[in-house]
């Protein structure tokens, strides 16, 4: 095996090889050298068992794997898998399995917790991938709309449609060859997803005689999915805020031993098993698992003597869409990258691309199930015919690119596939600012990336400006909101001011008399909570709520009156960036939460740093990788991460890109082979 590993100044690795399995060989063997404990995390989050050595506070996800079946779905869909795509992700696992041990010397969180590193099976990235996109849809937002719907009446169900708890976004813009200073395409973006340490996102090259690619890689699985630059043609995607899964109302009822489940055809024998959590420091927890001809049960209880399943295409259909990954990085023109992501599955994504051919590409790609419109919304009745599923949406969305195309979970492109859409400011943002010029550079993009404006606090500013009979101290305060420039700066005080003032107003609509009975939590598993929590529902809704809705504009008035005053005796000690600082995510945290930065930027910002107003100004989401793609030279591309190339604590570059991240800047991709440091033969 013939496999040479480099590094660039950053330790990114780029990685050579005679052929594309051991390619994916070295891509697995090298990950598991800089991120052995993210890996290994990863594997027992996918098959349910990071309780056996997290403790107590893994119970709820791995209880949910379990019941929503994770494992053997990825074990399907690995057996469905051709060939040639099985044999590439197995070559990974072995790679995986030949670093993990030296990976795991290396990192101290094994000895912390008594974990031995295991083996990684073929299916395992499959797993890995099922287990990190499986919210991504955000299916528990239809628990909440339920409710709503119960409490507030049908016609309200769309009440808080946002982009909003626990789902994630990203912004992406392709400027075409007529409006750069090259003459060729420019790709860029940011994918904005809970920030994890290590990130999410790993910076690598992987290069044989078939293919040269540098991009944005998915620890724990092989390719480059999300985010490629080929040398010739270049990909990026955001997701497309489609829906695509379905919690149907299940009626079970036991007999002669077994148990069964009410369907379009009458009852019919449901699937029942039990498993065993050993959780560390405490009592194993046993599961009933239940599966039903629409899916998975993974609400055993929905508070009326049913039960809810889960219906995703991957548990229906056997597919992922694995077969894209390799695809893409052989991919040479636009219609390459188009051929690839035809075979698309899970997650749902708008997709764009461009060439060095001047070609360009905007489309959705994915399985999205032909059914009911009340599918979409709520939870359904499992023994309904109506609410079946109907072979699927073909073809998927697409459009040309005139000039500048840009995608940012807005409701746009993929709108007829979904109920809940990003609010526009971010996509309309983007696109004012790449009108402002037809001589875009790579470089230039970092203005865009790093945008700060707000647009979503203008229905609150407009209910201040017709206030009267303020105290002096409000008054003032107000008429300096009035004067602010709108750019959520983390220097800015008077950004603090209205952040503060905002989640005053926040506080005050969620207590109002008419959202009472949204307030307590249904019992629903733990896990879901952040969908199903009123406070953060109205904070990312608030602006729908602040101009329609049930509360009425008097009391509006008085909520925003009301924190006028609250703050202007009270306002906050510093600038916004005091209070809004990084929190980023981690299996074992360290509890040294003073060392993350204050950050630019909130939810609705292109620079979209996001935190939950009225509830706390810490930022959990943001951007979890940049990067621009330039089709003229690809070794003029940039991009950066949140921390680094490394998971390994202490490592040199475990979080040196963090100061880079945190001002906006980029680092070159470098493809010189010449200009990187050869590490060892793998």
């Amino acid at each position: 095996m013939s496999i040479e590993v480099y590094r660039d100044p950053w330790g990114i690795p780029h990685l050579r090889a005679d052929d594309p399995r051991e390619l994916a060989h070295a891509q697995g063997r090298t990950t598991a050298h800089d991120r052995a404990w993210q890996l290994e995390v990863e594997r027992h989050r996918a098959q349910g068992t990071t309780a056996a050595f997290l403790g107590p506070d893994a119970v709820d996800w791995d209880v949910f794997v379990r019941r929503a079946r994770l494992a053997d779905t990825a074990r399907r869909c690995l057996d469905r898998l051709d060939d040639e795509t099985r044999a590439w992700v197995t070559a990974y696992t072995d790679g995986v399995n030949a670093g993990l041990a030296e990976g795991a010397r290396r990192s101290r969180e094994f000895t912390a917790t008594g974990l031995e590193p295991g083996v990684w099976e073929p299916w395992v990235p499959l797993g890995v991938w099922l287990s990190t996109h499986i919210l991504f849809a955000g299916f528990p937002t239809k628990l909440w709309r339920e409710r709503v719907a119960r409490v507030l009446g049908d016609e309200q169900v769309e009440l808080f449609a946002t982009d909003g708890p626990g789902t994630a976004g990203s912004n992406g813009w392709l400027v075409d060859g007529d409006r750069t200073a090259t003459g060729a395409a420019l790709l860029a973006g940011d994918p904005h997803r809970f920030i994890e340490a290590p990130g999410v996102y790993q910076q690598i090259r992987l290069a044989c005689p078939e293919y040269d690619v540098v991009g944005l890689a998915v620890p724990g699985v092989p390719g480059l999915a999300h985010f490629g630059h080929t040398g010739t043609a270049a990909w990026a995607i955001t997701n497309a805020m489609a829906d695509y899964q379905d919690l149907y109302r299940e009626r079970l009822r036991h007999r002669d031993g077994g148990t069964e489940a009410l369907g379009p055809d009458g009852w019919r024998p449901a699937r029942v098993h039990t498993e065993t959590i050993e959780v560390r420091g405490a009592a194993p927890v046993t599961v009933e698992v239940v599966e039903t001809d629409r899916g998975p049960v993974v609400v055993p209880d929905d508070g009326e003597g049913g039960a809810l399943s889960l219906r995703h295409p991957p548990r229906v259909t056997g597919e992922l869409g694995f077969a894209a990954l390799p695809a893409l990085l052989a991919a040479r023109t636009v219609a390459d990258v188009d051929r690839a992501v035809d075979r698309w599955v899970e997650p749902v994504n708008v997709v764009q691309a461009a060439d060095t051919e001047g070609g360009t590409l905007h489309r959705v790609a994915g399985h999205v199930p032909v059914r009911h419109r009340d599918n979409m919304l709520r939870v359904v009745p499992a023994w309904e015919p109506a609410h079946e599923w109907r072979g699927r949406h073909e073809p998927l969305p697409r459009a040309p690119v005139d000039g500048v195309a840009v995608m940012a979970n807005a409701r746009g492109l993929a709108g007829p596939l979904g109920v809940e859409f990003a609010p526009p400011h971010r996509a309309g943002r983007i696109a004012r600012l790449l009108a402002g010029s037809r001589e875009w550079t790579a470089a230039g993009m970092a203005a865009v990336h790093t945008d700060t404006h707000l647009a979503s606090a203008r229905p609150l500013l407009d209910l201040a400006a017709g206030l009267d009979g303020l105290t002096a101290p409000a008054a003032a305060l107000r008429d300096r909101l009035l004067r602010w420039d709108r750019h959520m700066d983390a220097d800015s005080v008077d950004a603090a001011l209205y952040a503060a003032v905002r989640g005053e107003v926040v506080r005050r609509v969620a207590a109002h008399a008419a959202f009472a009975p949204l307030a307590e939590i249904p019992a629903y598993p733990a896990l879901f909570r952040p969908w199903l929590a009123l406070v953060p529902r109205v904070a990312y809704a608030l602006e729908t709520l602040l101009t329609s809705g049930p509360v009425p504009p008097a009391d509006r008035e008085a909520a925003v009156r009301a924190a006028l005053e609250a703050t202007a005796a009270a306002p906050p000690d510093g600038p916004w960036g005091a209070t809004h600082r990084l929190a980023p995510w981690a299996a074992l945290p360290d509890g040294d939460d003073a060392r993350w930065p204050g950050l630019d930027g909130d939810h609705d910002c292109v620079l979209s740093t996001s935190s939950v107003p009225g509830v706390t100004d810490r930022s959990a989401r943001g951007p979890a990788a940049r990067y621009v793609w330039d089709l003229a030279r690809r070794e003029d591309s940039l991009w950066v991460v949140p921390f680094g190339a490394s998971g390994v604590p202490g490592d040199p570059h475990e979080a040196d890109q963090l100061p880079l991240w945190r001002r906006g800047a980029l680092t070159p991709v470098i493809t010189d082979w010449n200009r990187l440091s050869k590490e060892h033969p793998a």
